[in-house]
C-alpha cells in the first residue's frame, strides 16, 4: 500500500470527489501569481471540503513521509504555495463557508477558502467590514491572507491580517486538530500561538478555520485627493508630512515616475488630465480619508501637500474619487502590458522612504532594468516591479533584487512587508534575521513539524 491507497481508504466514499490526478490540475498547482513555476509534478491534488479530509491527508503524509503543500486560491507572489515534485497538494479552496457573523461581538467565523471580497459582501448588511485589504481581495482567500499575513491599501489605518485574527483552527502535521486564541477581545493565556501561525506560510500547520475580528463601516462618504509632483522625493516628503501631522488616511499610495509613465501610456494622458486637471508630473500621491472627519482631514492634507510642491485635486464626490483611484488601480495592468514583471515587496521606516526610492532608481540604472514602484506610503511598504522583455526572469534581475533587499534591510527595513518569503526570498532570510533568530525559528518549525513534511523548501529551504 502506498500513500494514495492509504488516503483513498481513509477518505472512503469521498475519495473520487476529493482526489484529483488530472494533468491540468497537477500542472496548475505548480505556479502562483509570482510567475515562478516549480519543477516536477505533485502526486495528487486533495480538494478538501471538510476538516476530516485535511486530517486524513496529514495522517497519510505522516505515515509515508510525503511532503504536503497547503494551498488556497494560488494568488501568492512568493512561490509559497507552489507544488513540489512528489508532494500532495492540499487545497482548502472548497472549504468556503461563512459559519457565523456576530454583530454583537464584532467577529466572524469562517473556513479558509472564503474569498476576502465575499466575506465583506456578507458583512455589509450588518454595517461591518473585514479590514485586511490585499489588492487580490476579489479572488484571494481569508486562509491565504492569514498564511501570508497579507496587508494592502488600508493597513496603515486598520492594520494587517494578524491584527484581525482572534483565533485559528489548525490541523498539525500528524493530523491532530489544534484550536488557538479566543473569541474575546482580551486573552493572554499561554503563548500566543495564533500570532505565530499567522504568516507561517503553511510550514507549521494547515489552517482550517478562523475567528476574525470585524469593524464598523466608517460613517459618511470618503474624501479622496490626488496630487502630481515634479519628483518622487517631493511626493515622499509630502506623505511624511501628512503622517507627521497626525492625520490617519485610510489609503495613501505613491507612484514614482516610471510607474506613472506606464500608467499614462496604458490609460492615455487624457484620462490622467480628466482625473487630476493636469499632466506631466513625475510622481503621483493618492490619499483617501474616511469617517466623519474625512472632508476636514482631506482639506488639511491638501494644504500640506501643496506646500510640498504637489498640484492637488480634491474629489468633489465619489465619482471623481473613483477616477483618482483608477490611476492607482491601473498600476499592475499597465506594467503587465509593458513586459514580463517580477512583483517585489520591501518595507522601510516611513521616514526612510525617500532614501529607498533613490536607491531603487540607482539600482535600476546600475543593472539596466526598469523598476517602476508603487508604495503604500502610509506604512512604508514599497512594491518595486522589475520589468524585462522576454518570457523569463533573468539572473540580472535577481542580482538587482538582492541589492534592493539588502538596501531595505540596511535602512532599518525588511525583505517583505506582506507577500511572505516562500521560495523566492528564502536565500536572503538568514541575512535579515541573523544566526540566532534563524536557528531558533528553524527549531520552532521542527516542534510543529518533526518529520519536515509541511511545505518543505519554503521559507527556510
Amino acid at each position: 500500500m502506498d500513500v494514495i491507497d492509504w488516503l483513498r481508504a481513509a477518505l472512503g466514499e469521498d475519495a473520487d470527489d476529493v482526489l484529483s490526478f488530472e494533468p491540468d490540475h497537477l500542472d496548475a498547482a505548480r505556479g502562483d501569481h509570482s510567475g515562478w513555476v516549480s519543477d516536477g509534478l505533485p502526486l495528487a491534488v486533495v480538494n478538501a471540503r471538510t476538516v476530516e479530509h485535511v486530517q486524513a491527508t496529514m495522517r497519510a503524509a505522516s505515515e509515508f513521509r510525503v511532503p504536503v503543500v497547503p494551498r488556497g486560491a494560488g494568488t501568492g507572489l512568493a512561490g509559497g504555495a507552489n507544488a513540489t515534485a512528489g508532494s500532495l497538494v492540499l487545497s482548502v479552496a472548497r472549504m468556503n463557508r461563512i459559519l457565523e457573523i456576530s454583530a454583537e461581538d464584532q467577529l466572524a467565523v469562517v473556513e479558509p477558502g472564503v474569498v476576502n471580497g465575499d466575506l465583506n459582501a456578507a458583512l455589509e448588511p450588518f454595517g461591518l467590514f473585514f479590514a485586511p485589504d490585499p489588492a487580490s481581495k476579489a479572488i484571494s482567500t481569508v486562509g491565504g491572507n492569514i498564511a501570508t499575513n497579507a496587508g494592502g491599501l488600508l493597513c496603515a489605518k486598520y492594520g494587517v491580517t494578524r491584527d484581525a485574527v482572534l483565533g485559528l483552527d489548525v490541523v498539525l502535521a500528524d493530523g491532530r486538530l489544534l484550536r488557538t486564541g479566543h473569541r474575546t477581545v482580551k486573552g493572554v493565556t499561554g503563548y500566543d500561538l495564533t500570532s505565530l501561525l499567522v504568516g507561517s506560510e503553511g510550514t507549521l500547520g494547515v489552517i482550517v478555520g478562523a475567528t476574525v475580528g470585524v469593524l464598523p463601516r466608517p460613517q459618511g462618504e470618503p474624501t479622496t485627493l490626488g496630487a502630481l509632483f515634479p519628483d518622487v522625493r517631493a511626493a515622499s516628503d509630502a506623505a511624511a508630512r501628512v503622517t507627521a501631522a497626525h492625520l490617519r488616511p485610510a489609503v495613501m499610495e505613491l507612484l514614482d515616475g516610471p510607474a506613472l509613465e506606464r500608467i499614462s501610456a496604458h490609460l492615455g494622458e487624457r484620462t490622467i488630465r480628466d482625473a487630476l486637471g493636469a499632466t506631466g508630473g513625475a510622481a503621483y500621491l493618492l490619499v483617501q480619508f474616511d469617517g466623519p472627519g474625512a472632508a476636514a482631514d482631506a482639506a488639511l492634507a491638501s494644504t500640506l501637500i501643496a506646500e510640498t510642491g504637489g498640484t492637488v485635486r480634491v474629489a468633489a464626490d465619489a465619482e471623481e474619487g473613483e477616477r483618482l483611484l483608477a490611476i492607482r488601480r491601473a498600476f499592475h495592468p499597465a506594467l503587465a502590458a509593458s513586459g514580463t514583471v517580477l512583483i517585489e515587496d520591501v518595507a522601510v521606516p516611513r521616514s526612510r522612504m525617500p532614501e529607498m526610492f533613490a536607491a531603487i532608481e540607482r539600482i535600476g540604472e546600475r543593472y539596466g532594468i526598469a523598476i517602476p514602484t508603487v508604495a503604500h506610503a502610509g506604512d512604508g511598504n514599497l512594491h518595486p516591479n522589475f520589468v524585462t522583455q522576454g518570457d523569463e526572469i533573468g539572473q540580472e534581475v535577481w542580482d538587482a533584487a538582492g541589492d534592493l533587499f539588502r538596501t531595505a534591510v540596511a535602512l532599518g527595513g525588511t525583505l517583505t512587508g506582506e507577500h511572505g518569503v516562500g521560495v523566492l526570498k528564502r536565500r536572503w532570510l538568514a541575512e535579515e534575521l541573523g544566526p540566532d533568530s534563524y536557528e531558533l525559528q528553524v527549531k520552532l518549525k521542527s516542534v510543529f513539524d518533526p518529520l519536515g513534511i509541511l511545505n518543505p523548501g519554503k521559507v527556510f529551504g
